[in-house]
């Protein structure tokens, strides 16, 4: 993928983009339920890293006629990706379940849209407005409502909020290196990466075993082809062409679907204020994304400039 197809959000048509950033979210979120069920049958780390290695597997096969990266430094971006996005999200956010709750640990895990915020702030330099800024922290405490949770300090938290600082700097990495590798060969290689470092983690920590039954499988078909091998995909080339800290502020969504994905598939009840969370998600995720009138202005002198015959 060259630099020139790069672009931000607003290149791509809005309807197009608003589809692609709900249809990702709400897969992240199934993976929560469908995760859980998939526990039943397995330790976490296997099943997390046969989910990766499988999904990058397969994808790899099907790229296998495709240019791959050159030169070992290429190749260890790669990996440094799928460190951080496959196995230190996943990894952070399972673990820290031995001290905290689930909800607890999916509301820190999605934290990552303010850490880019700031990371991007303190690292480039980046300006963002203060609307931008009510908006990320609107979206924050919609995802605590969401849950109607309160997060205690443990060993588990500070492992959590490791799991949102391992994907707010994925979220860069793939926004600085992304544009140089096809993204679907990125997507492949990363999960297998992943995979590797969470089948290790299986080793070292947990008593590997998988019971093989229908559900199970569909358990694994599911997180493979559509929570690693669709969302990944998506997500990339979300990032790829946008800012990342916009496009990261509609994570905030993922908690809530998996609170509704929740209720479908486990029956778990859903109270009033999922409802009071998801207004507060939206009205956060409006604030971050909403272009000031300036910008407005220099778009619109832009797109006349650009329509304009040129003057002979």
């Amino acid at each position: 993928m060259s630099p020139s197809t790069q672009a931000d959000s607003r290149a791509m048509k809005p309807l197009k983009y608003t589809i692609w950033i709900l249809l990702t979210t709400f897969i992240m979120g199934t993976s929560f339920p469908v995760g859980k069920i998939g526990m039943l049958y397995a330790p976490p780390f296997l099943l997390m890293g046969m989910r990766y290695l499988l999904a990058g597997g397969l994808m790899a096969w099907f790229l296998r006629k495709r240019s791959l990266p050159a030169g070992w430094l290429a190749w260890l971006k790669i990996i440094l990706i799928g460190l951080f996005q496959s196995a230190g999200v996943m990894g952070c956010a399972y673990y820290s379940m031995n001290w905290i709750t689930s909800g607890e640990s999916a509301i820190l895990t999605f934290t990552n849209p303010l850490l880019v915020i700031i990371i991007s702030a303190l690292l480039y330099r980046l300006t963002y407005r203060f609307s931008q800024w009510i908006g990320v922290i609107l979206g924050l405490a919609g995802v605590l409502l969401t849950f109607g949770s309160h997060i205690s300090f443990s060993p588990g938290t500070w492992i959590g909020i490791g799991g949102a600082v391992s994907f707010a700097v994925s979220t860069l990495l793939i926004k600085r290196w992304g544009d140089r590798y096809d993204t679907f060969v990125l997507t492949a290689y990363q999960m297998l990466a992943g995979g590797a470092v969470l089948l290790l983690l299986s080793t070292w920590t947990e008593q590997p075993y998988f019971i093989v039954n229908f559900t199970s499988v569909a358990v694994l078909l599911w997180l493979t082809l559509v929570c690693s091998i669709i969302q990944f995909s998506l997500w990339f080339y979300l990032l790829q062409h946008s800012d990342p800290a916009q496009t990261s502020s509609y994570l905030f969504l993922t908690p809530f679907f998996g609170v509704l994905s929740s209720w479908i598939l486990l029956q778990e009840q859903v109270q009033w204020f999922v409802g009071a969370g998801g207004v507060l998600i939206g009205v956060g995720i409006f604030l971050v994304n909403r272009r000031s009138s300036a910008q407005k202005t220099k778009e619109r002198s832009s797109e006349l400039r650009k329509h304009s015959p040129p003057v002979s």
